[in-house]
């Protein structure tokens, strides 16, 4: 199984779309093994976002990820990242499509709802940057059979 973060923005939180979010990833199979409300913090949303240190946009991304609060979301399951990325859609609301959670609720360039890794690699150095290793929950989803077959795990 594979393990990546979610997190919704500020702008995420202070539209309610919180429940949305969890309830999309839930639906698609996801399981939710670690959640956390907090104020992200300047140190460390420039650590989560420092590929971007470059780039023209990364003062304004800082002071809007620190600009409210975030839910962070550790979730897992087979192919969880591409399964993340497909139910947020395209970065831009403008052009995500239509039954994604930015092509549903997005309609900004700047405000784009959640983050989610994007690689094996980004979610293994994010995701410490938000949660402790104890606060990981495993557990058993009783009706997980019936979403991943073995060929997926």
């Amino acid at each position: 199984m594979q393990r990546t973060l979610v997190m919704v923005k500020p702008d995420g939180v202070q539209r309610g779309l919180v429940g949305e979010v969890i309830s999309r990833l839930e639906r698609k199979g996801l399981k939710l093994v670690a959640v956390k409300f907090m104020n992200l913090g300047k140190d460390r949303a420039e650590k989560l976002y420092s590929i971007h240190k470059e780039r023209k946009f990364y003062g304004s991304l800082i002071k809007f990820v620190t600009g409210g609060p975030v839910c962070a979301l550790a979730v897992e399951g087979a192919n969880a990242i591409t399964l993340v990325r497909n139910l947020m859609g395209a970065t831009f609301g403008t052009e995500a499509a239509p039954g994604t959670i930015r092509g549903d609720f997005g309609a900004s360039r700047s405000f784009n709802l959640v983050h989610g890794s994007d690689s094996p690699e980004s979610a293994s150095r994010e995701l410490p940057i938000l949660f402790d290793e104890k606060e990981f929950v495993d557990y058993r989803i009783v009706g997980a059979s019936w979403v991943f077959d073995e060929e997926d795990k």
